[in-house]
């Protein structure tokens, strides 16, 4: 019987920042220390886990800290701010982890990479820009930065407005073969946060970056699918996959072949934004794989080893 693949667990954002604080540094160790204990418990029960995590709040921060000192300081393109994030987060990642393991007892290198991800620069996203990135902005605001900076701009709320950039669909992990060596060795390897650093190919083979933001679940599932893992998992803050989320007649899903994830996303039962790219990309996941035992899992980070267990989370298989 061959060696088992890896398990991909993805980070939400409520892994790290939780809404209504300000997220600074310390309110950041603090919620991946207690994050990491529940990763540790999938390590410490045999599972051999990759991480991805999310990055929306930070790279928000990181480019009103651009706007604000943009009278003093030249100016960051997105994709710097997406390699900045990567590279303080996975450190911050890291060393939270190496914390939590040692603490169990557990010999684990834990290796953090930050990485490129390859976009089509034809991709129809780029037309059709959706992603709200960045601080909150009056109308006065935005249409300065629509005239001068040339933003796309969305109203959020009533009288409020934000940022919005493209979202293009992951193609290719550039440092892929580096990922699958320090897999194979053993290594805990922190990679592709925040989706990636989007790049795209010029006529010459030559790689530039791009100013788009690239869904962390979709890159995660492409990840999932090269590595040959056993497991993808998906983390955010609720428990289960829900039919008519909030409403009266809401349903929790335990499980979901995939067709029936396809129906559902067909019937516009999961929201935009919110578990909608979650679930495409655990059907991503699933149909992309080359094992027929595969199974993407949504679950609520505390209940991790539940979800892996099969007693919490909901559970997308092939049939």
């Amino acid at each position: 019987m061959g060696k088992a693949g890896p398990t991909v667990i993805a980070l939400g954002g409520n892994a790290i920042s939780v809404p209504g604080e300000q997220g600074n540094i310390p309110q950041q160790f603090a919620h991946m220390s207690d994050t990491a204990r529940y990763l540790t418990d999938a390590i410490a029960g045999g599972r051999h886990v990759v991480l991805t995590h999310g990055n929306g709040p930070q790279v928000g921060n990181v480019l009103r800290r651009v706007e604000l000192a943009s009278s003093e300081m030249y100016p960051l393109p997105l994709e710097v701010c997406v390699a900045d994030t990567q590279a303080g987060m996975g450190y911050m990642i890291g060393q939270c982890m190496i914390n939590a393991l040692k603490k169990r007892g557990i010999e684990t290198d834990v290796t953090t990479l930050v990485t490129n991800v390859l976009i089509d620069q034809d991709d129809a996203a780029f037309k059709r820009p959706t992603k709200p990135i960045g601080s909150q902005m009056s109308k006065a605001q935005a249409e300065a930065h629509r005239d001068n900076d040339g933003w796309s701009i969305t109203e959020v709320a009533e009288g409020i407005y934000r940022r919005i950039v493209p979202s293009p669909i992951p193609q290719e992990i550039i440092e892929l073969n580096t990922i699958q060596r320090l897999v194979e060795d053993g290594e805990l390897v922190i990679c592709c946060g925040g989706g990636g650093v989007p790049v795209v190919r010029d006529e010459l083979g030559m790689l530039r970056g791009a100013a788009a933001v690239i869904d962390k679940d979709r890159t995660s599932a492409l990840l999932a699918k090269e590595l040959n893992a056993e497991a993808l998992v998906i983390l955010t803050a609720v428990e289960r996959v829900c039919l008519n989320f909030g409403k009266p007649d809401q349903k929790t899903l335990d499980t979901l072949t995939v067709t029936e994830a396809k129906t559902y996303l067909k019937d516009g039962h999961f929201a935009e934004g919110s578990m909608k790219p979650k679930v495409e990309a655990a059907v991503d996941f699933v149909e992309g794989s080359t094992s027929p035992d595969v199974v993407a899992i949504i679950a609520e980070l505390s209940r991790l080893s539940d979800a892996l267990e099969g007693k919490s989370g909901t559970r997308i298989t092939r049939s």
